[in-house]
């Protein structure tokens, strides 16, 4: 408190204690619409809305087309160098595909912790595939490479049929566990 009166001490005389001048208020207010009208006429903050808009989708179609292309051009690559494995991981995946689709299906609540963990190692394997296609396309050993990928197939295959498997046991329990208790 005694700073702030030593301060004031400090300043007395040097205060601005006059009025503005006459017609002050108006003036600013003309200024503020000059600048209000200017903004709307020319290229003002509304005007780059749309703009950025439009950049931004472009970006994200950019951006979609991008790896689409790139998709194409690894299988290309990996057709030009083995057609054979190209056949392969046609086949493979569509039966991938159809033996994930009846897990998803099979899941219950005493099976969904099961499923989870299955899809996490399937998701992690296809990473692994993905590094070793990166591999071949950039002059790996091709053999080695190839052979490594139809076991990663093989693998992923062999998941899925051992965890329908067990799906399967789990539900036969279940199923003996409500036939004793009806009995």
């Amino acid at each position: 408190m005694d700073n702030l009166d030593t301060i004031f001490n400090e300043l007395k005389g040097s205060f601005d204690r006059e009025e503005p001048a006459n017609g002050h208020e108006a003036r600013f207010i003309n200024k503020l619409n000059r600048h209000k009208d200017r903004a709307k006429k020319g290229w003002g903050h509304a005007a780059w809305k749309p703009l950025l808009m439009a950049a931004s989708i472009a970006l994200i179609i950019c951006m979609g087309i991008g790896l689409y292309i790139d998709q194409t051009n690894t299988e290309q690559q990996i057709a030009q160098i083995s057609p054979e494995a190209s056949k392969t991981e046609f086949y493979f995946a569509n039966l991938i595909n159809e033996q994930t689709k009846v897990l998803k299906s099979e899941s219950s609540p005493e099976t969904k912790k099961i499923v989870e963990d299955t899809m996490l190692q399937l998701k992690k394997l296809e990473t692994d595939y993905k590094k070793m296609e990166q591999d071949l396309l950039n002059g790996g050993n091709s053999k080695f490479i190839l052979s490594a990928m139809v076991t990663n197939f093989q693998t992923r295959i062999s998941l899925l049929q051992e965890v329908l498997r067990q799906i399967e046991e789990i539900k036969s329990i279940n199923e003996k566990e409500k036939t004793q208790t009806l009995i």
